[in-house]
């Protein structure tokens, strides 16, 4: 606008429309977005597209920061295994034997439901994540899925009709009753055959053997003991459970009575009658937060929110908190719930650290979690280690 009409405008409009801007800080970043006129934007990998959106503004650059997050958690190395004292060497090593971040993943039963199991089965296959802490339905829902499919519905399909047609939904996702007893004549066997091998420990060593253990091999059970059992008898390169199984990964699960499982450990009580099979959810929050606390570094990968969040969040607390956390899940903190609560939330209660890298994204997972994986745990480069310098040996030096 010309200084001539400027000064012709009332003075109100000059207070309340032309605000003079002060001088633009020199480090501002400019919003910018990707052109598809430039060749080179119709071919990209799902690494130079994450790049690209680093400053699009909006969720779009909360998944570019997801992204930076996941590869620093990923990157990060400390000591040899050989450099520490025995009693020091705990926490998670990488295969030459660095300390690594103890990725700590979480992840709602839909998801395992949905197409996207395939991409955690994938996380677990290669040794990308330490722990996982999943709800009931996301354990069963695996098992279910080695014994029959899930099919795709739509979210206005009527829930009299389904009913009357033994068709369960899960948002667009459809789920026989037949699967759900196909499950049950797979696991019936199973829970019998732990009832007898605790019932044999407890005959040979006595009642004070009751106290859980983390020894696999220790018929006295727990939630992630069942679980690792479960992924052990499926035998099914397809589950989730079977790849935590053959790597040792734990799969924490706090609620695992509610769900079909819980059902069918109810309706064995009254087949085992006066015997019952045991479970110790003690024994297993000892085991997590135990893994935290020994971390050299925690990381934090919630998908969803409930109590897959909360858990990991609260076993980082045992350790002053996570050291790198990425939420994703479309929950609001207005109502004042867990799920909805950003990172800054947590770090007042010191479940992630003040100077920690966090971000919330909100977004459905589905849609952005394959492009994130792409992008960081799968896009085919090999890892860039980045060792921690010791301050007091480089002052030494």
């Amino acid at each position: 606008m010309s200084a001539e009409l400027h000064e012709k405008l009332p003075e109100i409009l000059q207070e309340a429309v032309l605000v003079k801007s002060v001088p633009v800080p020199e480090d501002f970043v400019v919003v910018k977005g990707i052109d598809y006129s430039d060749p080179k934007a119709t071919n990209m990998r799902a690494t130079d597209l994450i790049d690209a959106m680093k400053n699009m503004g909006f969720q779009a650059s909360g998944v570019s920061k997801a992204c930076d997050i996941i590869n620093h958690m990923r990157e990060w190395r400390g000591k040899h295994r050989d450099e520490l004292p025995e009693h020091k060497r705990k926490g998670s090593f990488d295969d030459e034997g660095y300390q690594k971040t103890t990725i700590f993943m979480g992840y709602t039963s839909n998801l395992i439901s949905s197409g996207l199991r395939d991409t955690l089965r994938y996380l677990v296959q290669h040794k990308m994540v330490d722990a996982i802490v999943t709800t009931a339905g996301g354990v069963e829902e695996d098992i279910i899925k080695c014994l029959a499919p899930t099919y795709m519905g739509d979210f206005t399909l009527k829930g009299k009709t389904l009913r009357d047609e033994g068709m369960n939904r899960i948002g667009n996702l459809l789920v026989p009753n037949d699967n759900y007893c196909k499950f049950e004549e797979w696991m019936v066997p199973i829970l019998d055959t732990m009832l007898e091998e605790q019932n044999e420990h407890i005959k040979k060593h006595g009642s004070a053997c009751l106290e859980a253990s983390n020894d696999l091999d220790t018929p006295i059970w727990t939630p992630s003991k069942l679980c690792n059992r479960m992924g052990k008898e499926i035998n099914d390169e397809t589950s989730v459970l079977y790849w935590a199984h053959k790597n040792n990964i734990p799969v924490f699960c706090p609620s695992i009575t509610d769900g079909s499982i819980g059902d069918m450990l109810f309706f064995h009580t009254f087949k085992a009658s006066p015997d019952q099979l045991r479970l110790d959810i003690v024994a297993d929050i000892r085991k997590i937060n135990s893994m935290s606390m020994e971390a050299s570094r925690a990381g934090m990968l919630i998908l969803g929110g409930g109590l897959v969040k909360h858990h990991i969040a609260n076993a980082c607390l045992m350790r002053n908190g996570a050291d790198w956390a990425v939420y994703i899940n479309t929950a609001q903190e207005f109502d004042g719930s867990d799920a909805g609560a950003r990172p800054d939330e947590a770090v007042s209660w010191g479940k992630i650290k003040a100077d920690a890298e966090s971000v919330k994204l909100y977004s459905e997972v589905t849609t952005v979690f394959p492009l994130i994986v792409a992008a960081t745990f799968a896009n085919g480069k090999p890892l860039v280690k980045n060792f921690e310098i010791d301050e007091n040996e480089e002052e030494t030096d």
